[in-house]
């Protein structure tokens, strides 16, 4: 059997065994720096079109290993036979046996390997130090032990039920995951639909340092591709290995550092919960102080960044003067990341924490008056240079529903031109999750606002409707409805009135349909578990109903 020589001159042979079967691989490179495990996909794939690969982690000072699943390539078995979790214990034996125990492990996994690629990050911890996903499918919980059988079994079944993967464990476990990321997405995928490439990139960045490779020109089957073009193939390839023997993060810690006073430094991270846009971390010093660090790693929002961040670090430097606004101070930005790994923006710590809990009743009606008492305040702003006008999250040709009389209504009322208004200094993003509150009790306050890089000029209608979706959604249709009243009850600024305030509450409503699942993550993050997509798109329902009976 002819093979690709490698920079260390000759791949060597292994034989491991795993319940039964021999699993044949090859290695190259020395241990030391990591070990690089490379795993293949489903159908004809196996360890060969992956040795180039295999060879470039050995060039670049990495161990590295390749082997065929049971029932591919050199391995015994039969594929009918192998199962998810077979392939897991297969590669579990092959790096307990072949890496050694003092590497960082990088794990690369091709199509189904995906799935494995994440049953070994949760198996194997902190050991992990990168991952790279190479067009990845993840699988529903039910399939792990099922084998894959002749295509008309039960794996077949399940596997090919409409949406049956979006009860993959895979997702959480990636989510969980703090290390180095590479997501390799090929301009043209057959075999894997793009809303599991989207939930498998909002999970990698929710923790680790993520990198999109987008291949333009590449179909769905990635390991012939980085055969077959060795630039894609190096890249990818640094892309892992890059500040690996630093824990990732390298140039954004830099950055920091070089942002403190001189006597100062860094000597504890822990990540913030609760965000969604961006990755928060809040940074501990020597003497106690605490600052926050904002890094944008969506490719999304590393896009905008330049933008979003050069606008907040703005407005926090407006609201440094404004007594009655608890805002962060700005420390530094690196909106275009010319410094930082990421696009970054390091500010102060503001007392007190987000709450979205249901509580009692008298604890929420005083939480829901003083965010409405916030707001008022928030749009007495009066800066000396107006931020950018607001920008509709929406539109009548953009909005997508459950369908249903109700809601071709609703989208009815938002075509039209928008309603006249008197402009006010907007948030633009203000809801319960970007409030955080102090003390408990008769002694509850407002600690800080924050997230304030959606901050306009605009109708103070708008904020009025976006924190009155996100109180429906968390806490009932009721509270929704009525978190005008309590604004107005604090002194609020000339909302409009009927059809025109109708306008504001729907743009903003509609602009949360049908995903309002996905906007609320972050609230299931910080416990809010009961926020099924059945209750949320129940409460949406009955909140856009009941804006209907009242202002229509």
């Amino acid at each position: 059997m002819s093979r690709l020589p490698s920079p260390t001159d000759e791949f060597d042979d292994f034989v491991c065994v795993s319940e039964g079967e021999r699993v044949r691989g090859v290695s190259a490179g020395p241990p030391g720096r990591a070990t690089a495990v490379l795993l293949h996909g489903a159908g004809n794939g196996g360890k060969e079109r992956l040795l180039p690969l295999l060879a470039e982690f050995a060039a670049h000072g990495a161990h590295a290993l390749a082997f065929d699943y049971s029932g591919h390539g050199e391995s015994s078995g039969a594929l009918a036979d192998s199962s998810l979790r077979r392939r897991f214990a297969q590669a579990a034996a092959v790096i307990d046996a072949h890496a050694p125990a003092d590497d960082p492990l990088v794990l690369v996994g091709f199509s189904m390997s995906g799935h494995t690629v994440a049953d070994l990050v949760r198996h194997y911890g902190r050991r992990v130090a990168a991952v790279g996903l190479c067009a990845p499918a993840v699988y529903a919980q039910e399939a792990w032990e099922e084998p894959f059988g002749d295509g008309g079994g039960r794996f077949s079944t399940i596997i090919r039920t409409p949406g049956s993967w979006r009860n993959s464990p895979a997702p959480a476990a990636l989510s969980a995951f703090g290390g180095r990321a590479v997501l390799a997405v090929p301009g043209t995928d057959a075999v894997i639909p793009p809303e599991v490439t989207e939930a498998v990139q909002d999970a990698l960045s929710a923790r680790a340092q993520y990198t999109r490779l987008d291949l333009p020109g590449a179909g769905h089957r990635l390991g012939l591709w980085f055969r077959d073009h060795p630039e894609d193939r190096r890249a990818l390839v640094s892309a892992l290995l890059e500040g690996l023997e630093e824990q990732g993060w390298a140039a954004t810690r830099g950055w920091v550092a070089g942002q403190l006073p001189r006597d100062r430094k860094v000597v504890g991270s822990r990540r913030l919960s609760g965000g969604w846009s961006a990755q928060m971390r809040e940074l501990t010093l020597d003497d106690g102080d605490e600052l926050v660090l904002r890094t944008f790693v969506r490719p999304f929002f590393r896009r905008h960044a330049p933008g979003l961040l050069t606008r907040e670090a703005a407005v926090l430097g407006l609201l440094a003067g404004q007594e009655d606004v608890p805002a962060p101070a700005l420390v530094a930005v690196d909106a275009a990341a010319e410094h930082c790994d990421h696009p970054s923006l390091l500010m102060t710590r503001v007392p007190g924490t987000v709450r979205v809990d249901d509580g009692d009743g008298e604890l929420l009606d005083r939480r829901l008056d003083l965010l409405a008492a916030q707001l008022v305040r928030i749009h007495a702003v009066e800066p000396a240079e107006r931020p950018r006008p607001y920008q509709a999250w929406t539109s009548p040709e953009r909005v997508r529903t459950p369908g249903g009389a109700l809601w071709e209504r609703a989208v009815d009322v938002i075509r039209r031109e928008p309603p006249a208004y008197s402009g006010r200094f907007l948030h633009r993003d203000y809801h319960p999750g970007n409030v955080l509150f102090t003390g408990t009790g008769d002694g509850l306050g407002v600690g800080g606002v924050v997230d304030w890089v959606e901050t306009s000029w605009g109708p103070a209608d708008l904020d009025v409707a976006h924190c009155s979706t996100a109180l429906a959604l968390l806490h009932g249709p009721r509270h929704g409805l009525a978190f005008r009243d309590r604004y107005e009850r604090h002194g609020g600024h000339g909302l409009a009135d009927g059809p025109d305030h109708l306008y504001w509450r729907l743009l903003d409503a509609l602009a949360s349909s049908p995903d309002a699942a996905k906007l609320a993550g972050p609230w299931r993050e910080l416990g809010r578990t009961d926020l099924t997509p059945g209750v949320l798109g129940e409460r949406l329902t009955a909140y856009v109903g009941g804006l209907m009976e009242r202002y229509g």
